[in-house]
């Protein structure tokens, strides 16, 4: 999960890059874009690197601004109708993997997963107060275990991982909502024979829960929200897994 810094001479990170804004949202900081009017929301939950993450793939000039790639994939779903929320579920904390004295399981045992999905129920309450009739989650790594949390509760209407980690059989045995799963061939995380597990459970199950699980080719853990944007392979393999996201939603939001 760790990956190199966006410049080797770190920019500044422009806290208000997007069409949206940042305020607070059932207590969090978080990043708001698209219609507060709209029926439809999408919680967007990040990786570790926080929810005003840079592209981490690739360097820039020491002037330049990082693109904030899941802001800009914000402003994307929120363009095709929904109200989105991508809050900080790390209080100003992500992720540093420059931090030695902080390692992974060190800073996941102040930043557990457990911890994120009984953060994100108020957000749902907060939505739902605000008229919203249906909500999607989509999780990336990290984010993807609180998606599936809120996927087993019910507390979504329709759920999407990409790149998921932590994430169980157990868990997904647990779902029956419809859920979509985007992985990566090269995934130590989840590999693809892990997602083809994921798939057999998730069409056995009665009742015929609508589900979708398609491993990317040639991309590596990460790639939805991480990747270099000079690399026209790397776009088009991270849009096409934005489309299919969107694609999801589509159906199942109504």
């Amino acid at each position: 999960m760790s990956g190199p810094q966006c410049c080797s001479n770190p920019p500044t990170i422009n806290p208000t890059a997007g069409a949206g804004h940042v305020e607070k949202f059932a207590g969090l900081d978080s990043y708001l874009t698209g219609s507060p009017h709209s029926k439809l929301a999408i919680l967007l939950v990040s990786d570790i690197y926080g929810y005003e993450a840079p592209n981490l793939s690739v360097s820039l000039g020491s002037d330049t601004v990082c693109p904030l790639l899941l802001r800009n994939l914000a402003d994307k779903v929120a363009a095709a109708g929904y109200y989105v929320v991508v809050p900080d579920f790390f209080y100003g904390d992500p992720y540093n993997p420059e931090n030695a004295n902080r390692p992974l399981p060190v800073w996941l045992k102040d930043h557990g997963t457990d911890k994120g999905f009984e953060v994100a129920k108020p957000i749902v309450e907060a939505l739902k107060s605000k008229g919203v009739s249906a909500i999607g989650a989509a999780g990336f790594c990290w984010g993807a275990k609180v998606v599936v949390e809120l996927a087993k509760s019910r507390l979504i209407q329709a759920a999407v991982q990409l790149h998921p980690s932590f994430v169980s059989l157990d868990d997904i045995n647990g779902v029956d909502i419809p859920i979509a799963i985007l992985g990566a061939e090269i995934d130590k995380m989840s590999p693809p024979e892990l997602l083809k597990q994921f798939e057999q459970v998730l069409t056995a199950k009665p009742g015929q829960v609508d589900s979708y699980v398609k491993i990317f080719p040639k991309v590596s853990h990460g790639w939805s929200v991480r990747y270099n944007i000079e690399d026209a392979e790397a776009v088009k393999a991270a849009e096409e897994a934005h489309q299919d996201m969107l694609d999801w939603f589509a159906k199942h939001l109504k």
